[in-house]
């Protein structure tokens, strides 16, 4: 039995609310440690740090999605070719199928949009 269409925009806001929520949870980790980040941080993970949790914060509340979306997919993208892809072609072999995800889930959300449940669509109707 299919969804009905009708749940598309508010499915569209709960999957942005979720991919947005994971996500910060890689900035927790590099910036506060929650959980410990294993790795020494360099400057290139200290600018995915800020785009994870800043970017993240943007997209879980729905304020400028298109625009944080489409830099968060673009930065999954470099970051899944230059620490996953070298280890191997396949992501379930290389570790890579998160940031995969994480990558085709926000370029769609900046084609998308935020969906009814955000910040974006209540400035829109005002």
């Amino acid at each position: 039995m299919p969804l009905p269409a009708s749940w598309s925009g508010p499915l569209l806001s709960v999957l942005r609310i979720v991919t947005a929520l994971a996500f910060m949870h890689h900035g927790t980790s590099k910036f506060f440690g929650l959980p410990p980040f294993p790795y020494p941080l360099n400057p290139l993970l200290y600018a995915a740090g800020g785009i994870e949790l800043v970017g993240g914060a943007l997209l879980l509340i729905g304020l400028f999605t298109r625009p944080v979306a489409f830099i968060a997919s673009g930065m999954c993208a470099v970051g899944y070719f230059m620490a996953h892809a070298p280890k191997g072609f396949y992501p379930s072999v290389n570790g890579g199928e998160a940031i995969l995800l994480y990558a085709f889930i926000f370029l769609y959300l900046a084609a998308a949009g935020a969906g009814p449940w955000s910040v974006d669509a209540a400035r829109n109707r005002g």
